[in-house]
């Protein structure tokens, strides 16, 4: 216990350490697939037990497998980029982007996670998760509208501990508080000044954090020998707000973590093939600094107030399909799919600039190596594949100008688990 205690210590300051370098998207800001067994599987696999990061996905796969502690850390590259079609019109009222192609810089971060857990009675397990549930970030050093640098930098840490137990002898339910923390800036928005609410907490301020706290709730069942059903649920996280982008975000520098469920199956037709598929929905629009639209808000009501103009995000449902196979000799492969629906409709554009997060389609691959017992080295492989949302400038004369967002990514991640058994 004094090994587990010290492993948990190392883990949460490192966690800590790199928050500042956590930023990523690939399911709009959310994460396709939480520890690396689950990444490797397409992000599915809320119908099996993957590993001690599981309350990330459904708390009650804590109590259906081993207890142990896993962790990892991803390095994630972002490709974005933006393309400006025809030259601004010049005339009164309108706000032109300069013509051309520019590439977002800051394409190498890294993503740790952690997860522990232990038995304490029978049927029931305590653990604790710490991951990056997702964020943003772009870096150009062109004047995107009219300054520079202009770009976002966003990220998000979760603290997730959890109680889960089973009963019935094939079932488990589960419950994790969901504790948040946040970090936010951004730079060259100064050209909307005029639309805010609280010019001087628009833009160009320092990092800005948020506390929040939220619940998800899980199950997991065995209804055979060759079929599982699994269903989690969290509910909508709330943030302190960014007081520093009081003028930026709506309801006064609010910027929840919206709420989110998913369903899975998982089937076992032999005992060492399992597949996975899973379905998802992030509900964007709930939260209003993400889902308000920039038009017509941007008229009726100015940035940071209630009503006030967000990114346009439109709720996601994500589909996952994944399949693990254990080979003998200690290896497990894994791979996977994805696909969700585009978030960023063609008439956000303009301001998703800033926030490019329309990747739709993800390949995966992975395995672990049993390296000694009840200890593996994990390895995932993503693909997201290039995504391109195209789009009138809105607050351009009619016609005279489109925006191309484009983004791909690769991720790879790294890890360590070990089993108590």
């Amino acid at each position: 216990m004094r090994r587990e205690t010290a492993f948990l210590a190392v883990a949460v300051a490192l966690m800590l350490t790199l928050t500042p370098l956590v930023a990523h998207a690939t399911d709009g800001y959310f994460t396709n697939g939480y520890g690396t067994c689950s990444q490797g599987m397409g992000g599915a696999g809320v119908a099996f037990a993957l590993g001690q990061i599981s309350p990330a996905t459904n708390p009650a796969a804590l109590a259906a497998g081993s207890a142990g502690w896993e962790l990892g850390f991803g390095l994630f590259n972002p490709n974005r980029s933006y393309d400006v079609t025809g030259a601004p019109s010049g005339y009164p009222g309108t706000f032109g982007l300069a013509p051309g192609e520019v590439s977002s810089g800051s394409s190498l971060f890294v993503m740790p996670h952690f997860g522990f857990s232990t038995r304490v009675g029978g049927h029931s397990v305590v653990g604790l998760a710490l991951y990056g549930n997702g964020g943003m970030n772009t870096n150009y050093d062109t004047k995107t509208f009219g300054f520079s640098p202009t770009g976002v930098n966003m990220s998000q840490l979760f603290i997730a501990p959890t109680w889960a137990t089973t009963f019935g002898g094939c079932h488990s339910v589960g419950v994790t508080a969901v504790l948040a923390y946040q970090m936010f800036k951004v730079e060259g928005l100064q050209a909307f000044s005029p639309f805010s609410s609280n010019p001087a907490k628009l833009t160009n301020n320092s990092t800005a954090g948020a506390f929040g706290g939220g619940v998800r709730v899980g199950y997991l069942g065995e209804w055979s020998p060759m079929f599982s059903f699994g269903a989690s649920y969290q509910s909508r996280v709330y943030m302190s707000t960014f007081d520093a982008y009081s003028g930026l975000f709506a309801e006064q520098g609010d910027f929840d973590v919206p709420s989110n469920w998913t369903l899975g199956i998982g089937l076992k037709p032999t005992k060492a093939l399992d597949l996975a598929f899973d379905v998802q929905q992030i509900r964007y629009s709930e939260v209003q600094s993400v889902g308000n639209p920039m038009l017509p808000n941007l008229m009726q009501a100015p940035l940071g107030a209630a009503g006030g103009a967000g990114f346009g995000w439109q709720d996601m449902t994500v589909f996952k399909a994944g399949v693990q196979f254990r080979a003998g000799g200690g290896w497990t492969w894994r791979g996977g799919y994805s696909y969700g629906n585009q978030p960023v409709p063609t008439s956000e554009v303009l301001f998703n600039i800033i926030a490019p997060g329309v990747t739709q389609q993800h390949a995966t691959f992975g395995f672990s190596k049993e390296v000694a017992p009840h200890r593996s080295f994990d390895f995932a492989l993503v693909r997201a594949f290039n995504a391109t949302v195209t789009g009138a400038n809105p607050l351009e004369a009619p016609g005279q100008q489109t925006i191309a967002l484009n983004m791909d990514q690769w991720v790879f991640t790294f890890g360590y688990s070990v089993s108590f058994k």
